[in-house]
Order: C-alpha cells, then sequence, then structure tokens
C-alpha cells in the first residue's frame, strides 16, 4: 500500500499530474517493437536504494544489449496507482514498469487480463528459486486476482517492511534510552509530550496514519487474523478485539499528543522531512526511506523493529510487471533478469534496501546489516503481515479518509470501525 503511499519521489506533485495521461498522447518511440527501445516505469527516488540499484541495471542492460537503449520515465506512486488500469489497456503501456502489489492492485490487474504471465519466464530464469516462500506470495495470484497461490505476474526485487526509526541524538537529549517493549515505548513518547516534543511523525492524508493503527492491531492479533483479512481464510469482523484496540489507542495517542491534530493534511513526504528535520523523533514506517535517511540525516539515528509484537506490515516489494500490450517483452524479462542478480542484489542491499537474492557476507554498511537482519527475524517468525489497504479495490482511499476522521475527533473508533467494514464487505470476494 501501500500500498502506496509507500515511496518517496523527488518530484514535486503537481509535476506528476497527468504525466501518465500524458504518456499515452504522443511520444514517438513508445510503442517501438523494433527491439531497439525497453520503455520502463518506475517511481524511486534517485537517492533511494532501490533508485540507485536500478540506475545501475539500466547501465548494465544496455552494456549488455548493444544498441538497445532504455527509455526510462519517472512516475509517481499515486499517479500509477489512479491510472494503470486505463494506460496499460492503451498501445502506449510500457514494457516493464514497477506497480503495487496485492489483491487491490497487481491481483486486480492480472484478473482483468492487463498483465502478462510471468510463470514460465520465473522457471525458465530461476526467479522462483531466489525468491522465499514468504516473500513470493505476492507474485502469485489466483484467476480471482487472490494473491498467494496461481500464476507469477510479478517480480518483487527486493522486500520491505515497516520499522521504527529513531533520532538516538534527540533520545540522548531528552535523556530517554532506546525502547525494548512497549511499555518502554509508549513512556518514551509520554515523556516527549510533556517536554513539548511530539514523538511521532505522521501523515494524516497518506499511508502512515493508517499504517501506525494497522500495527497496533496486529499486536493483538495472530497469523489466522491476517490470512482471513487478506486471503479470504475466514470471516474478518472489524469490531474484533484486535481492530478495537487499534482505533481506540490511536485515537487515544491523538488526545495524549503522541500525534498531531495537525498532521490531518500532511502528505507521506512531510513526515519524511518532519523526521529528518529532527522535529520529531521517532517514525515508524517502511524500510524504503532507509537510503533518503542515510543520506540526508544530520544526526545519528537506528532502527528497531515495533517492539511487543510478532507481526509487523512487509512483504516482498513492489512488483516488475510487464504489460500484456507490452511491445518488447524478452528484453523486459531480461531487465528483470538483471535487477536479480548477485551484483544488483548487493548493491540494493548495501544502499540500504532490503534485497531478495544477495550474498549476505557482501552486505557491508553497518546501518544495512541491522535493516536486512530485522527483516530475516520477521520471515523467520512469519511475521510479515502486508498492508491494511490491500484487501479490496479502494480500501486505501477509505482508510485515509476515515483515518483522517480519528485524528480531528470528527468520528469514534466504533465509527471508524464500521467504515472500515462497510467498505471491506462491499467489495471482498464472496466465499
Amino acid at each position: 500500500m501501500l500500498t502506496a503511499r509507500r515511496r518517496v519521489v523527488a518530484v514535486a506533485a503537481a509535476a506528476l499530474s497527468g504525466a501518465l495521461l500524458l504518456a499515452s498522447c504522443g511520444d514517438s518511440d513508445s510503442g517501438s517493437s523494433d527491439g531497439k527501445t525497453l520503455k520502463l516505469w518506475h517511481y524511486e527516488a534517485p537517492n533511494s536504494a532501490m533508485g540507485v540499484a536500478w540506475a545501475e541495471a539500466i547501465k548494465e542492460f544496455e552494456k549488455t544489449h548493444p544498441g538497445v537503449k532504455v527509455k526510462f520515465e519517472e512516475k509517481g506512486f499515486e499517479q500509477i496507482q489512479k491510472t494503470a488500469p486505463m494506460v496499460l489497456n492503451s498501445d502506449d503501456a510500457p514494457d516493464v514498469m514497477e506497480y503495487n502489489k496485492g489483491n487491490a492492485t497487481a491481483g486486480l490487474l492480472s484478473k482483468q487480463g492487463l498483465l502478462t504471465d510471468l510463470t514460465g519466464e520465473a522457471t525458465k530464469r530461476g526467479w522462483d528459486k531466489k525468491i522465499s516462500a514468504g516473500v513470493r506470495t505476492t507474485s502469485q495470484y489466483s484467476a480471482d486476482g487472490v494473491m498467494g497461490s496461481g500464476n507469477w505476474y510479478g517480480i518483487p526485487n527486493y522486500a520491505e517492511y515497516a520499522t521504527v526509526f529513531y533520532n538516538k541524538d534527540l533520545f540522548k537529549k531528552h535523556g530517554i534510552a532506546e525502547p525494548t517493549s512497549f511499555e518502554e515505548l509508549t513512556a518514551a513518547m509520554d515523556k516527549f509530550a510533556d517536554e513539548g516534543v511530539t514523538p511521532l511523525a505522521n501523515s494524516g492524508a497518506e499511508y502512515i496514519a493508517h499504517q501506525y493503527l494497522y500495527q497496533l492491531a496486529l499486536s493483538k492479533a495472530d497469523r489466522a487474523w491476517v490470512d482471513s483479512l487478506q486471503l479470504y481464510k475466514g470471516k474478518t469482523d472489524f469490531h474484533d478485539a484486535a481492530w478495537t484496540y487499534g482505533a481506540e489507542t490511536f485515537a487515544d495517542w491523538v488526545k495524549k499528543g503522541y500525534i498531531s491534530k495537525d498532521s490531518t493534511s500532511a502528505k507521506a513526504e512531510d513526515a519524511g522531512t518532519a523526521f529528518i528535520g529532527g522535529k520529531n523523533p521517532i517514525l515508524f514506517s517502511g524500510s524504503w526511506w532507509y537510503g533518503r535517511f542515510a543520506e540526508e540525516n544530520k544526526f545519528d539515528w537506528g532502527t528497531f523493529l515495533w517492539p511487543g509484537s510478532d507481526l509487523t506490515l512487509g512483504s516482498g516489494g513492489n512488483l516488475w510487471v510487464v504489460p500484456k500490450g507490452a511491445k518488447n517483452k524478452e528484453l523486459a524479462y531480461d531487465f528483470i533478469d538483471i535487477t536479480m542478480s548477485k551484483k544488483i542484489q548487493n548493491l540494493l542491499g548495501n544502499k540500504g534496501g532490503v534485497p531478495v537474492a544477495a550474498d549476505a557476507s557482501a552486505i557491508t554498511d553497518p546501518k544495512a546489516k541491522p535493516l536486512i537482519a530485522n527483516f530475516d527475524t520477521l520471515t523467520g517468525r512469519e511475521g510479515l503481515a502486508f498492508y491494511p489497504d490491500w484487501p479490496v479495490p479502494g480500501f486505501y482511499d477509505v482508510l485515509v479518509s476515515e483515518t483522517q476522521k480519528l485524528i480531528t475527533g470528527s468520528a469514534s473508533p466504533d465509527d471508524y470501525l464500521t467504515a472500515l467494514q462497510e467498505a471491506y464487505d462491499k467489495d471482498v470476494p464472496k466465499q
């Protein structure tokens, strides 16, 4: 979610408006099928681990494919999220693109027949052997577009999970030790709030707010609960103990000043820059922020897994998908293969990404090591719980708008959960 919502793009949102629509209105070589152009879309910031790795992959591709040029276009996550079905159903679809994983996104496009079945390539090129079982869940989709089984419609070339980023200098300044339990985390936030510091960086207008709430619910949940919500293996009750705890605790945190009411209209970028600027000592968000923080943070910082929970948000990373209408599919498969190579995977790991096919001994960056080790801890206990907006189409927008109401106090936790239940039940596949 997310999806979504989950990428930091170094381009102003205004500049991205309409970008995908424009792409379908011209661009003389966009539909080239002469085998001399690979049209690539992705939405990774240039200084992120993935942005750096994919730039190197482009160089490697052009070096190993003389005479072939990569036509790369940077897109915004939200733009691709909202307009992909229309663009991919046109003659101007790219050959390979990054797309969000999950039932409501890649699953929906696969069901609509807009994506190429990659099962044969995954087997032939050994991608299926490189990707672990927990990570490959988001690669495969049934005929109904439900993840976890069926054909391969995408290849996750990195993994991701939510972690607690914290400003060690601010913790030290306020005499607070790194929390090792949930009780210590809330005690730390109490002290920050008492001393006039809002502890949590937040974005109410995008994904970060509802991911805090989902993590709180996960701390009271188990694998069966996740499978019911995400894979439809049972009935999901949004008024159960876990969801109720998440909504009530989140609302309470706003009242206690852990989360600012002024963050209602903030974007994910705003939360990230607030953390970078030292305004908030804690940001709970995805590992995709690591590369940017490594480059821009001017203070000592670190990460730790959300305490007191075996489950946390995470999955295989966003997918390389090949549109059904792609003109140069073989070139697309070759590019994907390069991103899965040891060279690119090792680079990804050392730049702060979470690789799926790297050599552990090749990861030497001191902060990247614990980032990857924590991911290994999560996968070892089957702790990846995906993202809250995945289950049904349109759920992301519902989560954003309803969580904003919790922040402003215009809706109660019970109202919030009722709204989620209605949105989920409307589109969940009938069992």
